[in-house]
């Protein structure tokens, strides 16, 4: 009776899940009819040419910057908590256990929509998102003239498209006419991956599911396919492998495409369990960046801000090892973006280590005349012992 019971039990978990899932897959179907195209999912946001208004009341806690990022599961989310968890650490107390700097990582949707959260939201001062995007919506003037509103930080990395197929999908072809997820509405995926298979004219039927509800779509053979725009490798899917029945479908560059668009490769070191050694997986990429609001100067929001950039670059080096995600060795800090301004305090630190790199290599081109050495790492102890005593003096 008890295994009977238990039999039931699951039985009957088992139906409800299909059904919670087949309801998910036809609310999606749904939201697509009225909305096929990636114009109307910014049509969402407030009209084209309106600037939106900031709510700058005084946050709760004025020790804490917000950080939209992406969605659960994808790289930017995971990001953002790797910076939050290493500028917790080293920090001194306060009396009751608080520090002088917290991130707040905020789960948002990607896109216009993250844009338009730190253009709107009083404790949302930062965003990645796309260059692509932000781009578009400056030259667009969707959100009216944000030149003044809106600020980077630095350049980040690249977010590669991942598209997951099933075994009977062997190429983009094959997909024609085909259900395929493209991520859930308004968000980068959705937008840019509807524009990316209509340059290279592939129709499929549309629908937009958060990435775990697509892949199990996919095994029940709801979907046949789900895109995925993310920097590799997205620590969700590593845990994959080929015995799941999805593979990696490769995406060509076409003419078609508008400025902006990225060749990249998938290889197995990204996803061993997916792509055999030696294989590899032709992509689009995208570039992204660190986008900030741009606070009046000398108030406390900007003040705050201006603290997470300083503590931010100056410890950027820990991002480095191993225990972080390898898109931080992409990240040049120095990087610009052609066509918008930096955060003040961002420019400022920049310029201040340009200086002081050039004050060290003079410094060191002087040593090299008077010194000689056939042993580089003596030389370089040397030099830093003659240029303390310099200092000292």
């Amino acid at each position: 009776m008890r295994a009977s019971g238990a039999l039931v039990i699951g039985l009957s978990t088992a139906l409800v899940t299909a059904a919670w899932l087949a309801e998910q897959v036809k609310v999606s179907f749904a939201q697509t009819r009225l909305s096929a195209s990636s114009s109307e999912s910014v049509a969402e946001s407030p009209r084209k040419g309106s600037a939106p208004r900031k709510q700058t009341g005084i946050s709760e806690n004025r020790y804490t910057v917000g950080l939209v990022t992406g969605a659960l599961h994808t790289t930017e989310f995971d990001i953002a908590q790797e910076i939050a968890n290493t500028l917790a650490s080293g920090q001194e107390t306060g009396p009751h256990g608080e520090v002088a700097l917290r991130l707040m990582p905020m789960v948002g949707n990607g896109g216009a929509r993250n844009i338009l959260d730190i253009l709107t939201l009083p404790d949302a001062d930062m965003a990645i998102t796309p260059v692509i995007v932000a781009d578009r919506l400056r030259e667009a003037r969707t959100f009216g003239d944000v030149q003044d509103k809106l600020v980077y930080i630095a350049p980040l990395y690249t977010e590669e498209f991942h598209l997951l197929a099933r075994p009977e999908i062997r190429s983009l072809t094959d997909l024609a006419g085909k259900t395929v997820n493209l991520g859930e509405r308004g968000s980068d995926g959705a937008v840019l991956g509807h524009e990316l298979l209509e340059s290279l004219d592939v129709k499929v039927s549309e629908v937009n599911l958060g990435l775990d509800v697509a892949l199990e779509a996919m095994r029940n053979g709801q979907i046949s396919a789900t895109l995925l725009l993310s920097g590799k490798p997205v620590n969700f899917l590593a845990r994959y492998s080929k015995s799941e029945d999805i593979h990696f479908l490769s995406i060509p560059y076409s003419p078609a495409m508008q400025t902006g668009y990225l060749l990249s490769t998938i290889r197995h070191e990204d996803y061993p369990n997916l792509i055999a050694a030696g294989e590899s997986i032709h992509t689009i990429a995208v570039k992204s960046a660190l986008y900030a609001y741009n606070w009046t100067p000398r108030s406390e929001r900007f003040r705050l801000l201006e603290l997470f950039v300083q503590t931010f670059f100056s410890r950027s080096s820990e991002f480095l090892d191993d225990a972080h995600h390898p898109k931080w060795r992409e990240v040049n800090l120095g990087g610009r973006l052609p066509g918008w301004q930096r955060f003040r305090p961002a420019e400022q630190w920049l310029q201040r280590q340009s200086l002081e790199e050039a004050k060290l290599r003079s410094e060191l081109k002087n040593y090299l005349e008077h010194h000689s050495s056939n042993d580089s790492d003596a030389l370089f102890q040397d030099f830093l012992q003659w240029r303390e005593r310099k200092q000292i003096r």
